[in-house]
């Protein structure tokens, strides 16, 4: 099996959470055989899309995107959030490789930190290496089932193997048969 390279990006804001986030989802890949972790650091979550791009372009085969965004007193939060969301789901589409949305969006600091992994909660940034290792493998995947299901279709149907006229001549000498009989119980009863 090919190795398969994952960048993970990670946000320094709000450290103490993603930190945690990171190390669950490096612990996870580094259970997984053939995979080269590769690792960066960014300041803050509105520069983990690019990041993420820097990965892709180098040729990993997918991301995992971590960073923990708490909502506070003013829009900022939304902004945040929106820009993101936005700028991984571009990059998943354009570069037709799977990112890993462990980018936490909390009301608060403590359902942040219970992401973190809890009894309520798996960890996060686990969860999102998860996703990337699935995706890698789906989306090498559909393409060769396309390619086998189109060969498959392009093959002559099978040859059946018996069909109703290939029947007819064992019934036709039972009716042949039918009659020879007849004759010689017609001769019994004339003698």
């Amino acid at each position: 099996m090919a190795n398969i390279k994952v960048g993970v990006v990670t946000a320094r804001w709000n450290s103490e959470i993603t930190q945690k986030l990171e190390e669950g989802a490096i612990s996870y890949l580094e259970s997984c055989e053939g995979v080269e972790i590769y690792a960066a650091l960014v300041p803050g979550a509105v520069e983990i899309p690019l990041a993420c791009q820097a990965f892709l372009d180098a040729g990993c085969d997918g991301v995992v995107a971590l960073g923990a965004v708490i909502r506070g007193e003013t829009s900022h939060y939304d902004y945040v959030c929106n820009s993101v969301t936005d700028g991984l789901t571009r990059l998943m589409l354009d570069y037709k490789k799977p990112i890993g949305f462990g980018v936490l969006t909390t009301e608060n600091e403590e359902q942040a930190i219970a992401r973190t992994g809890s009894a309520e909660h798996m960890n996060k940034g686990e969860e999102a290496a998860q996703v990337v290792m699935e995706m890698i493998g789906l989306v090498g995947e559909i393409p060769a089932t396309l390619k086998t299901a189109k060969l498959l279709a392009a093959q002559p149907a099978p040859k059946a193997k018996a069909s109703k006229a290939a029947k007819a001549p064992k019934t036709q000498k039972a009716a042949k048969k039918a009659p020879a009989k007849a004759k010689k119980s017609a001769k019994k009863g004339k003698k």
